[in-house]
């Protein structure tokens, strides 16, 4: 069955435009991550919400990691030429620069902490001793998680239906056979 042409205008009902939104965010950051992982691409997306709530991916590293490649590679003006094929120097310059060994362990460790709070917040410890970015990080960890959990369980009723659909296809077809006797 093939889906209706929708009329791309402002959706006037604020409780479908919500879930319009909420289903269409899920679907768009599904594609950057395949398209990211299928092409070993580098990919950001920044979305406001109607409500100025922000929502972010960056696939590989973080956001502020894509947003100084992006302008340092922007602010000469000019993109930067094709690589020639067999050009160890353009290649270089692609591939993210790896993080000082010490630095990345710092990063780990604070965001292993900031994981670890979050745990003892959900068991009901509280959030006494969580600060206001750890607070956001933990949301948007929650939030990632969300969207997995939501994606993972879509994809088992998927399946679900399509066992279902094809059992009541061969009972159809036992049935009308029968009948048919």
């Amino acid at each position: 069955m093939a889906r209706g042409k929708i009329q791309l205008k402002k959706i006037e009902n604020p409780v479908h435009r919500q879930v319009t939104f909420c289903k269409r965010r899920a679907g768009l950051l599904k594609k950057a991550k395949e398209l990211s992982v299928l092409c070993d691409a580098e990919i950001g997306v920044v979305i406001f919400s109607a409500h100025g709530k922000l929502y972010e991916l960056a696939t590989k590293g973080t956001m502020q990691g894509l947003i100084d490649k992006y302008s340092k590679i922007n602010c000469g003006g000019a993109p930067p030429a094709p690589p020639a094929p067999g050009d160890q120097l353009s290649k270089e310059r692609d591939e993210p620069q790896p993080l000082d060994p010490k630095e990345e362990i710092h990063k780990l460790k604070q965001e292993i902490e900031v994981l670890q709070k979050g745990l003892r917040y959900m068991s009901g410890g509280g959030t006494g001793t969580m600060t206001l970015d750890e607070l956001d990080v933990l949301e948007k960890h929650l939030e990632m998680w969300i969207y997995h959990i939501r994606s993972a369980k879509m994809d088992i009723m998927f399946q679900e239906i399509q066992l279902l659909k094809n059992k009541v296809k061969i009972n159809f077809q036992v049935f009308g056979f029968i009948w048919m006797i």
